[in-house]
């Protein structure tokens, strides 16, 4: 089985392996019925999901009616505006057919300018305090792919539950301000806060032909799985990791993630020598 962790101060264990929704939002209701079981068997215990991606609200609706209270659901909108994010955030509620989020994310903030939308008068922070306030969501939590900074202006902004954002080898073979997760998770640390760490088995940007429903090349490989979840759940702070957007990778994530091995300061410079001659590059800044 999946080993689980504190997710920080929300005090839930979760498993180091989140379903991430991503991956079941695009294939019929009987191809992610198999996959969110598979999930289950392991030990997967928290679900990554968001309006954007696909139907996957609508593939784990049927499952709530029985896993609701076994999970910790966290749920994402991309909506800046207060009158956006409430709609949506019933609008989940209902394709779910829960009644309330264990934790409600800000997804995908990617500038300061988005920052001080949400943040602004009319901003998609009033509804996600007022949803705090009245029971619809618990915990909140901020998300992000493409630039560090405004994850750390962010939480310093607001004191948020969680914090999401991509931990990778793709990342360490060449640290830039707006990759560097490093202050993001010593910030987390710093607060309790709970991490999760999208893009483990991230190698770079496609190049050519896409072989994966993933937006970026994915390890797909036992062996180098295994080192990118290794990598990516021994840095400080950092609780689960997401499942990619490709179910078919699945499985291989799932069997990192039991066996898990914490990796030694010496082991990381060696998986990050690894990556390097394998090719690994940033997502971000953009070559």
């Amino acid at each position: 089985m999946i080993p689980k962790r504190r997710l920080g101060r929300i005090n839930k264990k979760v498993s180091i392996i989140t379903l991430g929704g991503c991956g079941v939002g695009r294939i019929p209701q009987e191809e992610a019925d198999k996959v969110i079981e598979s999930a289950f068997k392991h030990g997967v215990n928290m679900l990554d999901i968001a309006p954007s991606y696909g139907d996957s609200e609508l593939r784990l609706a049927p499952w709530m009616k029985t896993h609701r209270n076994k999970v910790v659901l966290a749920e994402k909108t991309t909506q800046r505006t207060k009158k956006g994010a409430e709609q949506e955030l019933h609008q989940s509620l209902e394709r779910l057919g829960v009644k309330s989020f264990d934790l409600y994310q800000l997804h995908g903030v990617g500038t300061m300018e988005e920052l001080d939308q949400v943040f602004g008068q009319g901003g998609a922070m009033e509804v996600f305090k007022e949803a705090q306030e009245t029971g619809l969501v618990k915990y909140l939590g901020v998300t992000g792919h493409q630039d560090m900074r405004v994850h750390l202006e962010a939480m310093k902004r607001h004191d948020f539950d969680l914090v999401l954002l991509p931990v990778s080898l793709s990342s360490a073979v060449a640290f830039h301000p707006m990759n560097d997760y490093r202050p993001v998770l010593e910030y987390a640390q710093e607060h309790d806060m709970g991490v999760t760490a999208i893009k483990a088995v991230c190698k770079g940007r496609w190049k050519g032909e896409r072989k994966y429903g993933t937006w970026y090349v994915p390890a797909d490989n036992p062996h180098d799985v295994q080192l990118g979840v290794d990598f990516a759940l021994s840095q400080p702070g950092v609780t689960t990791n997401p499942t990619p957007c490709d179910p078919t990778l699945w499985e291989l994530v799932f069997e990192a993630g039991e066996k898990y091995h914490t990796l030694d300061a010496d082991e990381q410079q060696a998986a990050i020598e690894y990556a390097r001659k394998q090719g690994y590059s940033p997502l971000f800044p953009e070559d």
